[in-house]
């Protein structure tokens, strides 16, 4: 397959590249930081609407909702990543070439994006998995037809936000990685 995709793409020049990196790295800043934003806002909510008086018995939301604040940090560190790749594309397409950053150095910055993201996604993805079963365990521990009369067997909507923040930030870093993925494959 590999072989395939190398017969039919020609090497690039280095002003296309410059170019394809330029657009690239938009698209990916923006579609990044639009979904980061909605996972940091869907993990405030979930955050600042628990009750802090109240102790929980579910400490699986908790790791949740821990390894969501570490994804949204990998996710800023990525979208800033993004940023820095605009800078290098914009520096790939000055007219002085003294200026122009090494080879080796725009595949450097793409291959610590890339990692970031795995790493984010990896994090974003178990996290999600541990809410939605910590969800499950508790929708059926209770019942049929039965009120539910303890703290701790109540489903709280502002949860499935964890999960909802999860699932965006999985996305993001989903961006993050095919957009470094599909770079590296046109430079290599």
């Amino acid at each position: 397959m590999s072989e395939l995709l190398q017969t039919s793409l020609p090497t690039p020049t280095k002003q296309r590249f410059a170019a394809t990196f330029r657009v690239v790295s938009r698209f990916s800043f923006w579609i990044q930081l639009a979904l980061a934003s909605t996972s940091g806002i869907a993990l405030t909510f979930a955050v600042f609407s628990r009750s802090l008086s109240v102790a929980t018995e579910n400490a699986a939301i908790g790791l949740s909702i821990f390894l969501a604040v570490v994804g949204v940090l990998l996710a800023v560190f990525r979208i800033f990543w993004a940023f820095r790749g605009r800078v290098l594309a914009r520096r790939l397409q000055s007219p002085e070439r003294e200026l122009h950053p090494r080879k080796e150095e725009v595949i450097q910055v793409l291959k610590i994006g890339l990692i970031a993201s795995f790493i984010g996604m990896l994090l974003a993805f178990i996290a999600s998995e541990v809410s939605a079963i910590s969800i499950l365990s508790q929708a059926l521990a209770v019942p049929q037809g039965v009120a539910v009369y303890q703290q701790g067997n109540v489903i709280r909507s502002l949860d499935i936000l964890v999960i909802l923040a999860n699932v965006n930030l999985i996305g993001t870093h989903l961006v993050g990685s095919l957009t470094s993925l599909g770079l590296l494959e046109w430079i290599d």
